[in-house]
Parts: structure tokens; sequence; C-alpha cells
């Protein structure tokens, strides 16, 4: 296991070996407004609980990364929460292909078991970077019952071709992955500087839609969604 001195200066340099110029992030990252959206007033509370839920764990609270499984693959679903800047920025992720057997674009089942090939539910902890099967990855620590079996089953963040928005325009979805958050070239050079080296990655079905509507699961899911007040709090509540 890394030092956490050493795990925070190897977050340095892959920041400074990858960095994205301004004009990428121009081009790529949709301006939104300070106050958010519906959608987004309820990603920077639950982001704020998850921090809190955390603790100690979590040593770089500025910026909490939220998937939301509960929406198709097609659909930006990633959401960077910059709590500093008030911004919120949304990318696609892919999810495990034991938890779409399918294979329609929608999860129908967290595991958190070896083998299953799943996506678990829960909060994370983004450990060290390192040159894997997919090229720089990022390890993850599981913080919660529900997916503490992260680091030996290999569930990483990683860039995948069948995590390309180009995959969406021919198939009208993403590739599954083993578990693991798998994202575009692009979209992972973004997440490799901004939740690596000691963030908050938390993952769960939540199924928010950008006004702040609930999108229903799909008839075959097996997930159980947690009743959560922040999602029944009022599209005009501050975050």
């Amino acid at each position: 296991m890394m030092q956490r001195r050493d795990l925070i200066k190897g977050t340095l340099a892959v920041g400074a070996a990858l960095a994205v110029p301004a004009r990428l992030l121009a081009s790529t990252l949709p301006a939104q407004p300070m106050a958010g959206t519906p959608r987004d007033r309820v990603l920077f509370a639950l982001a704020k609980r998850e921090l809190d839920r955390a603790g100690a764990a979590i040593w770089k609270r500025d910026i909490v990364g939220i998937a939301d499984f509960g929406l198709h693959s097609a659909k930006p679903r990633f959401h960077f929460v910059n709590l500093e800047r008030g911004e919120v920025q949304s990318y696609h992720v892919s999810h495990g292909s034991g938890s779409d057997p399918q294979h329609d674009g929608w999860l129908k089942q967290f595991s958190n078991t070896e083998g299953s090939n799943a996506t678990s539910r829960g909060a994370y902890v983004t450990w060290e970077w390192y040159k894997g099967r997919y090229g720089t990855s990022v390890r993850l620590g599981g913080l919660d019952e529900t997916n503490n079996a992260a680091l030996r089953r290999y569930i990483v963040m990683h860039r995948a071709d069948y995590a390309e928005p180009s995959h969406i325009e021919r198939w009208g979805r993403l590739g599954r992955s083993n578990g693991c958050f798998a994202m575009g070239e692009e979209q992972f050079r973004i997440a490799l500087m901004h939740l690596s080296g000691g963030r908050l990655l938390y993952a769960d079905s939540l199924g928010l839609e950008e006004d702040g509507s609930i999108q229903p699961l799909p008839d075959l899911a097996m997930i159980e969604r947690q009743p959560l007040d922040l999602l029944q709090r009022p599209a005009t509540s501050a975050f």
C-alpha cells in the first residue's frame, strides 16, 4: 500500500502529465449556472452527506464523483460535483455486465460478490493510479459492506473503447465492464485529475433527471432504491 505522501505525489505527477488544456475544458465541460438545476441541488446535498458519512477516510473534499446507475447508459450519469465552485459536470460511465445481463443499457442489480462482474453500490475512496490492462487506472477502496470487496475484485476507474460516446452513436448504449467504472478517453483524463488521490466516489441507483424528476426503474430491475429525504426536497431548495 502506498503511503499517503507518495500517493499524493503520484497524483500530482499524473495531473501534470495529463493536464487538459483550458480550451479543451471549455469545449467539453458544459457551463452550469451557480444556482444549479433541481438535480444538481440534490447532488450537492448528497455529496455533502456522503462526505460526512465517510469522515476521515476521505482527505480531499473539494470534488465528489456521483455515479447514478438509475439512468440508462446512453445518458450522462457520472457527475463531478465541485463543492468549491458550486458546479456540476456530467459524463458517461459504463456499468458491469453482471448488472445488465440483457445488455440493454439498464443496470438491473448490484453485487459485491467476486466473479459477478457486477457494479457495486456505495461509497469509495480513490487511491493511487497505476498502469494496467486498460492503461492508466485508478484503484478504489470500498467503504461500505455493499462494496468492500472492490480491491479484491479489481474494481477500478479506467478508460475503455466501449465507453466512448461513439459507441452510443452506433449502438444506442455503452458497452459493459467487469464491474469497473469505465469511461471514454477524454472523460477519463478529466476524471483522473478531478477524482484521484483520496477523493470520494459514490455509486447508487438514483435515477435523477435534470429537472429533478426520478426515472422509473426498468421492469427487470431487482434494485431497491433507498428512500432519501434529499430526493424529496422541493426543487427550489438551496444547497
